[in-house]
């Protein structure tokens, strides 16, 4: 063997140098997230082989025969167990017609032949396969008309395909022996079409990161700390990297991934450490005299008592204000929890303090709606306050500009429209940011751009889970604001079926008699051929004329124009609308009290946290409120069965769609909800869109690897605690990797 070149930093060395790799599938790799060799061995197998555990055909068809004879027709303990088989590719059809069609792999291994079915789908599954190749088949099996089978298994190819091999001047295939002489257990790799037609499917990937762990397994960099390494009683990286990938038993396994997770963790967490200590020596912030008697005239002035968790918060924000650091604090709060006041008491501090504030608002209606609500409860102080959108009048927008230039207006509330080089401040000094995951990074950084290192304050009414937290805003001071105020009942939610749409309206039709409101609320605006969903514009027509004519029926929608939406809003705010119908732009913001029930159709097509937010809009005021989610009549049962006995499968889409119906249905507290939506779609899908600055890990799962997680964070801020520069020789391995990841980010480390 050769032995492998000198290399400084296996993350600077191109993927490409790899044996079997090249400029071309680097290209791929690249694509993957796979651009160095570091990148390369840390693409750790998605599952394992037990070759102790793979069955003949010929074996499993016995198992399956014993497992039917059981007693009581019972299955046996070895039934419900995942088995793998191992043979190739004899024949493939599509069988039926339509949506009955199903597509059949024959599979054969010299003792016995046995039927891979998959449903739907079969174009894609046309492409998938070669007659003569090998494949590693996973699955519970059964048998249908005497048949053996595995139904939608999970496969694995064993040795490229022939038209990928040999007929293309390529590495011959490695056979399955050779995949069995590995080790007890045999590595699976992800994969993707792309790569696997370049010869990087599973076995691909098992052969070139052989090379690689060949050439550069022992020159994989060691960045924890001994002690840390000592006290999580983890093993060395060197060793977890050869675990993963040639590993003897489970054991090796796990303790080879717990360490990898560990450090992918640690890493991302020393940088967030070392940021947050970099913002905490952070000078030149504003210092606000927090004694402010215009905070006090408003508290004095509202009908409510603050809650403890509102008092509790804003002596955080002001000890942050009173600071001559500049303040970065996200503010978490349920829907209905009083963040907006809140936010409205820290402008005030900024205001008496000569000042001027920014509140940002994601869409035009929401920024509308937060005008009026800190117009309201401004009443008669004296405090100036504007409102700047996209679509205002030409001579408006200069009045306007005008007075925030002079420093006359004093808060002013906008949208993106705020982030116009022609908006200029006379004297920017506090930040609020409304659903901050809407804003991009650069559009934030844009903002505090306008001011002299103003406070920022962020605000999100989608909790946030801790696991999620930690790792998006980990370099953020965090308030959360758990209660609600003491006059708030909490939302009834129920599940109807569509089938149930009179007694819905009967009791709509209940409540507007007892003075009430309510809102309906559509998942399209116009009817859509390629969608069967429910239509805002045409079921208000059919509301007005055939449910409700004796009520007073309006419509809101996010193609309406501003001054159009205003005057929807202000009727149905003075109680001249008895029923709104909307669609989901009054997901955020819409705060009428006498509105006490939501009627969601197709709720089915609502993700969890669009629904709970929708269902924030009933409950604002203190008599007691109804959110009824409609759904097509075969979700909505098995969705409260779901719910009745705690729980659903989160598989496919439907199985999603009854799970989410169901936590409704089980709480309205928006932290279980927001957890139980982080673990149905994943982080990366968390906020609708994928969020800037959202971490992608390559080893560890933020939710099921969350204790990890917490302890990994406990040391990496320890360590920069005792440590803020890394001078130490026992982190200069920490020091070396920061300064060569985060160089222009990391000045507080960059010591040479």
């Amino acid at each position: 063997m050769r032995s492998p070149p000198t290399v400084t930093d296996l993350h600077t060395l191109p993927v490409q140098f790899v044996k079997g790799i090249g400029p071309k599938k680097s290209i791929l790799l690249a694509q993957a997230g796979i651009r160095s060799v570091e990148d390369l061995l840390l693409h750790v197998p998605r599952r394992y082989i037990d070759r102790t555990t793979v069955l003949s055909i010929a074996e499993l068809r016995s198992r399956v025969a014993r497992d039917a004879r059981a007693p009581g027709g019972a299955p046996g303990e070895d039934a419900r167990r995942e088995y793998t088989v191992v043979g190739e590719v004899r024949s493939f059809r599509v069988a039926g017609f339509g949506a009955k069609s199903r597509f059949i792999v024959a599979l054969a291994d010299g003792t016995g032949s046995l039927q891979c079915v998959w449903f739907g789908g079969v174009h894609y599954w046309k492409k998938m396969f070669s007659v003569g190749e090998t494949l590693a088949v996973s699955g519970e099996p059964g048998t249908y008309g005497g048949i053996l089978q595995f139904v939608h298994p999970e496969i694995d190819r064993m040795s490229p395909r022939p038209e990928d091999g040999t007929a293309a001047g390529k590495e011959p295939p490695s056979p399955w022996a050779d995949a069995l002489s590995t080790g007890a257990l045999i590595p699976l790799y992800p994969s993707g079409q792309d790569l696997a037609r370049a010869g990087l499917d599973s076995g691909g990937f098992r052969r070139v990161i052989a090379g690689a762990l060949d050439l550069y397994g022992e020159q994989f960099p060691e960045i924890l700390p001994a002690d840390v390494v000592a006290a999580r009683d983890l093993i060395g990286a060197r060793a977890a990297v050869r675990g993963v990938h040639r590993p003897s038993t489970r054991d090796d396994v796990s303790r080879a991934l717990r360490r990898l997770k560990y450090e992918e963790f640690f890493r991302f967490q020393l940088k967030l450490a070392v940021k947050r200590r970099l913002a905490g020596e952070e000078k030149g912030g504003i210092a606000f005299a927090v004694k402010s008697p215009l905070a006090r005239r408003l508290v004095e002035s509202l009908p409510f008592t603050l809650t403890r968790a509102q008092t509790k918060v804003l002596r955080e924000i002001a000890a942050d204000m009173e600071s001559p650091r500049v303040m970065n604090r996200l503010l978490q709060g349920d829907v209905g929890s009083g963040k907006t006041v809140v936010a409205l008491l820290a402008m005030l501090v900024a205001a008496d303090s000569g000042y001027q504030s920014v509140f940002m608002a994601p869409t035009e209606l929401l920024a509308e709606q937060h005008f009026r609500t800190l117009k309201r409860l401004l009443g008669s102080l004296p405090v100036a306050i504007r409102l700047l959108v996209g679509a205002q009048k030409t001579a408006l927008r200069r009045d306007i500009l005008e007075d925030v230039r002079s420093g006359a207006a004093q808060i002013v509330v906008g949208t993106h429209a705020l982030f116009e080089k022609e908006v200029a401040f006379a004297r920017l000094g506090f930040v609020v940011i409304d659903e901050q995951h809407r804003f991009g990074v650069l559009q934030r950084a844009s903002m505090r751009g306008k001011g002299t290192n103003p406070d920022v304050l962020v605000m999100t009414a989608t909790p946030i889970p801790r696991t999620l937290s930690l790792t998006l805003y980990g370099d953020l001071d965090v308030s959360v604001i758990d209660e609600l105020p003491r006059d708030r009942k909490p939302v009834t939610t129920v599940l109807k079926s569509d089938a149930d749409e009179e007694g819905v309206a009967a009791f709509v039709r209940e409540q507007v008699g007892a003075g009430r409101q309510a809102y309906y609320v559509y998942p399209l605006i116009e009817e859509s051929e390629a969608l069967d969903l429910k239509a805002a514009t045409v079921h208000r027509d059919r509301l007005q004329r055939e449910i409700f004519p004796d009520l007073r029926v309006g419509m809101i929608h996010g193609r309406l124009p501003a001054d159009e939406r205003d005057a929807v809003m202000e009727k149905f705010i003075r109680r001249e609308i008895d029923v709104l119908v909307a669609t989901t732009v009054i997901e955020v913001g819409i705060d009428v009290p006498n509105a006490t029930v939501m009627v969601i159709e197709n709720a089915e097509r609502f993700g969890l946290s669009q629904l709970h937010q929708l269902r924030g809009r009933v409950g604002r005021g203190s008599d007691r409120s109804y959110c009824i989610l409609v759904a097509r009549r075969w979700i909505a049962s098995r969705a409260a069965r779901a719910a009745a006995r705690g729980g659903a499968n989160a598989g496919a889409e439907q199985a999603l769609a009854e799970r989410r119906l169901a936590a409704m249905v089980e709480t309205t507290d928006g932290f279980r909800i927001a957890e139980t939506d982080l673990a149905l779609r994943g982080p990366g899908d968390f906020f609708g869109t994928r969020q800037s600055g959202l971490p992608e890990f390559r080893v560890a799962d933020i939710i099921a690897d969350a204790s990890l997680l917490a302890d990994a964070r406990a040391d990496a801020f320890a360590i920069v605690e005792r440590d803020p520069r890394l001078a130490s020789d026992e982190h200069a391995a920490l020091r070396s990797y920061l300064r060569s990841r985060y160089r222009d980010e990391m000045s507080l480390v960059d010591v040479g």
